[in-house]
């Protein structure tokens, strides 16, 4: 159930009264289609009554969409330029906003938002990945968060999503693909974005999974590093300098001769177990 905010200007007018523009160098485009918003905000399922963790909200184009979800919004925001806009749309809400004014990669989120938040966000193109790989490189798992609902550029995400065998297929596949299940919801063409970018966009979902059991993600890391940093050579090569990491790929019956694209997330697991093991 919905919670409806009172009528609010226009984001385009927000904008403009504080003198708000999309800074290259923090990663910024602004989206503004108020319909494309409210998509974006029911990814995540039901969000009334929930907390919703957003990075880099800007003049609060989707903080608007979340909050008319029903949810609280706990959003970090380094730009001081959209603080006055972002306390506007707190009052607006009835006090569900809080926003940080720091550095999302700098901050302790999980302590921030509670265990149980979804994430959600228009992530900003500089800091995206990196803020992706550390909430899918937790030690503990589950994790802090219940999903993940993420605007990236759709190289990226074709990235996250990626089976063995494609050209996308990587490291960043294998992270996101062995203890959790992330899907393509939408793809966002560059013309919502002001300024547009030069690239297309895609709204990635990510659930957890269970994690198998016997494989740790220091393994899986250890693994993937070795096996993606020389993807060109055959895995007898690439792995070697991983201890035990060429006879356990005899082990688990992966020709030694094969690269690392052609490796299943699930014969990274059997490896990473055998490591474990």
């Amino acid at each position: 159930m919905s919670r409806a905010l009172p009528d609010l200007p226009p984001l385009r007018e927000v904008i403009a009264r504080h003198g708000l523009s999309a800074n290259k160098a923090l990663g910024q485009n602004f989206l503004l289609d108020g319909q494309l918003l409210d998509r974006i905000a029911r990814v995540p399922g039901d969000l009334d009554g929930q907390t919703v963790y957003e990075v880099g909200p800007g003049p609060g184009g989707l903080t608007r969409a979340l909050l008319g979800t029903g949810a609280s919004v706990v959003a970090v925001e380094r730009d001081d330029r959209c603080l006055a806009a972002l306390e506007e749309l707190n009052q607006a809400s009835g006090g569900r906003l809080r926003v940080i004014s720091a550095d999302a990669m700098k901050i302790d989120e999980r302590a921030e938002a509670g265990d149980g938040a979804h994430i959600a966000s228009n992530l900003p193109y500089n800091v995206g990945t990196a803020l992706f790989v550390r909430w899918m490189t937790l030690d503990a798992w589950p994790p802090w968060w219940r999903s993940l609902t993420l605007m990236f550029q759709k190289e990226v995400a074709e990235r996250i999503v990626a089976k063995p065998g494609s050209a996308a297929y990587g490291r960043l596949a294998v992270l996101a693909q062995w203890r959790a299940t992330p899907a393509i919801a939408m793809n966002v063409h560059r013309s919502a974005f002001v300024p547009p970018p030069k690239v297309m966009s895609a709204i990635v979902h990510v659930v957890p999974a269970a994690q198998p059991e016997g494989a740790s993600m220091t393994a899986i890391e250890t693994l993937t590093a070795a096996a993606f940093g020389q993807r060109r050579k055959m895995l007898r090569q690439s792995l070697k300098g991983v201890k035990g990491a060429v006879e356990a790929l005899t082990t688990v019956g992966i020709d030694p001769e094969r690269r690392a694209e052609t490796v299943t997330v699930d014969e990274f697991v059997a490896l990473a177990r055998t490591l474990e093991a």
